[in-house]
């Protein structure tokens, strides 16, 4: 599905400033590849069009067309600029320099759509979703996919609910997480690699996981030293730690392959869940574990 750019606004609210802006940012997007129009409210038909984005400049207008099943965005200029757009995940500013990737990255999280991350040229690092998990407990049958690392929940509803919160609440705020990784050429997944935040550090920190019979091939050291260049030149990330379990000569070559910069050893909580996932009344009674870990950072310097 193509997605299109529908600037909803009322014609008689526009002064000749508006109309420029809107103009520009039409012509701004056409450039891109990427079709634009301005629409009165009244002709909008968001329920037929799900391939639209809508952006609206009036909260009112916006919660309308949230109520017929729209993907509506709120934009500011200088006339609304005060204006709040309660129940809108996107609030874009200066419309008419907002490239098309991050329209379309709005409209794909609008639409429950998966964001590519980037590309290697053997894999694809993309958002995870919940037709992963079935792919996820084959490889995670294995033992020595636990032997350093938590496996998943026991039961694999639980685990969909975990990654339902995930992606409402980790990817949707911060725009980044643990993310699936592809083979491309066969559209298989052969592991997980990306960004967490750990309770008691301040730095993101980068985590790795790459399916038993892949590994040998590269393929970590080619998810993580993209994902590294996307976490400094993207994300803006002054630093990232890795945290390697003690005995793990694998991990702990990969993070000085990769540049890190080896700091100390660390206790970290393990198994914070236990084998069930809480919520729903539900609280987990898994007696606190800790683990042995050595803490690497590295720090990223120069332009981005």
């Amino acid at each position: 599905m193509r997605m299109k750019i529908c600037f909803c606004v009322e014609g008689n609210s526009q002064n000749e400033a508006g109309k420029a802006l809107l103009d520009r940012a039409v012509r701004h997007l056409y450039e891109e590849g990427v079709e634009a129009f301005v629409l009165p409210p009244e002709e909008a038909r968001p329920e037929d069009h799900p391939e639209c984005l809508y952006l609206a400049d009036d909260p009112q207008i916006a919660g309308r067309l949230r109520e017929r099943q729209g993907k509506v965005v709120g934009f500011l200029h200088d006339k609304n600029r005060q204006e709040a757009f309660p129940g809108l995940s996107f609030v874009f500013d200066d419309v008419d320099e907002v490239d098309a990737d991050s329209y379309r990255k709005a409209w794909e999280r609008l639409s429950g759509i998966p964001w590519t991350i980037l590309h290697t040229d053997r894999i694809t690092v993309r958002e995870t979703t919940l037709s992963d998990i079935d792919d996820f407990y084959r490889i995670y049958r294995d033992p020595s996919m636990t032997e350093y690392q938590e496996g998943l929940f026991d039961d694999p509803e639980d685990e969909k609910r975990y990654m339902e919160d995930y992606i409402r609440r980790i990817y949707g705020m911060f725009g980044f997480g643990v993310w699936t990784l592809v083979n491309t050429a066969e559209n298989r997944i052969i592991g997980r690699a990306g960004f967490s935040i750990r309770r008691g550090f301040d730095d993101i920190e980068l985590g790795f996981m790459i399916a038993r019979p892949d590994q040998g091939k590269g393929y970590a050291y080619e998810a993580c030293e993209a994902i590294m260049r996307y976490g400094q030149q993207v994300l803006l990330l002054p630093r990232v730690q890795a945290l390697v379990k003690e005995g793990n000569q694998a991990s702990v070559h990969l993070c000085e392959k990769l540049g890190f910069e080896r700091l100390e050893e660390v206790r970290i909580e393990e198994d914070i869940y236990g084998g069930a996932y809480p919520g729903e009344g539900r609280v987990s009674l898994s007696p606190v574990r800790y683990g042995n870990y050595i803490r690497f950072v590295k720090s990223f310097t120069g332009g981005h």
